[in-house]
């Protein structure tokens, strides 16, 4: 058995000693207890052990037990925050994605919020809104049968940090100035630019629909390939193949900017390719961060891979 001393961070928690447990128990265990004795959320619940090398707190995985964690000793002092209230990563998906799913048809079929009776929409904008809403449907099917999640939970505030980028940048930002009507010379400039969209012909219009396709498609079947990867243990780590990741450590980020390019290209709309720019400038940062994951991780089994991070024969 060990001497288990939790000391709290936290004052809306309160430390717990116990030598119930030995070094073979799951972490996971001892969070119950101080869930319990506190009446809070297991997911409110963050153990760490202060690291004298790095001089830093290191938050135990709950998942291994003590000795996986490097705790041998038979008396140990660990440290317990509160991390506040929690919401799961899925619900914050499906909302988040929900936005973009109202305000397209909202701005479309509801031309009063223009002033107008009525709006006669070019085929272009038909198409970019069908597509828009495809896409995040896409996303919705995926949160709810494709994804797995390696945390249950998230802060509860930042759902409205994650949200704001789709109800704000892709909802309100490219919805609105996407389906809003064509304003003539009579009125001014400004106006003409923030509502601009492109009227493309027809061929162009199912040429670009049909890569926008591909591109669809193509981060599904990717989705559907790191999916498979965690299959019985949602924190494992490993080396994914398959389509596009014999180029690319992460060919999901790229399919998803490569299709909101195109759906720029095909609007030719500001408001576009600000939601793009920000989707794609963040999606970089997580593929670098994935990349130097594997390379940390598999070391020389991924280095020879000599996959790019995001964009293929680039970077």
């Amino acid at each position: 058995m060990v001497s288990i001393d939790v000391k709290s961070r936290s004052k809306s928690l309160k430390g717990l000693s116990t030598d119930k447990l030995s070094n073979g128990s799951v972490v996971s265990e001892l969070v119950s207890l101080i869930a319990n004795s506190n009446r809070k959320s297991i997911h409110r619940i963050r153990l760490t052990k202060y690291d004298v090398v790095s001089k830093k707190n290191v938050p135990l995985d709950t998942s291994k037990t003590f000795s996986e964690n490097g705790i041998t000793e038979e008396k140990v002092e660990l440290l317990v925050k509160d991390l506040g209230p929690q919401i799961s990563w899925r619900t914050v998906f499906v909302f988040e994605y929900f936005g973009p799913v109202i305000l397209y048809p909202l701005f479309f079929y509801v031309p009063a919020i223009y002033g107008y009776k009525s709006i006669e929409h070019t085929q272009t904008q038909k198409f970019a809104v069908v597509m828009a809403i495809c896409h995040f449907l896409k996303r919705e099917y995926e949160t709810f049968f494709v994804h797995k999640f390696s945390n249950a939970t998230m802060p509860f505030l930042y759902l409205f940090k994650n949200s704001a980028h789709y109800w704000l940048l892709a909802g309100v930002g490219t919805g609105l100035f996407v389906a809003g009507p064509k304003f003539g010379p009579d009125r001014s400039i400004l106006l003409r630019a923030l509502f601009y969209v492109n009227d493309l012909p027809s061929w162009a219009n199912w040429s670009l629909a049909g890569l926008w396709t591909f591109a669809e498609v193509s981060n599904f079947k990717t989705h559907l390939i790191l999916a498979n990867l965690r299959t019985t243990d949602s924190k494992k780590y490993a080396i994914p193949y398959g389509y596009g990741f014999s180029l690319l450590s992460c060919p999901n980020y790229y399919f998803e900017i490569l299709g909101w390019v195109v759906y720029s290209v095909m609007v030719g709309n500001w408001a576009a390719w600000v939601f793009t720019a920000a989707g794609a400038f963040q999606m970089f940062i997580w593929a670098i961060k994935k990349h130097k994951r594997y390379l940390r991780t598999f070391g020389d089994e991924y280095k020879k891979l000599k996959r790019a991070p995001i964009f293929p024969f680039f970077y």
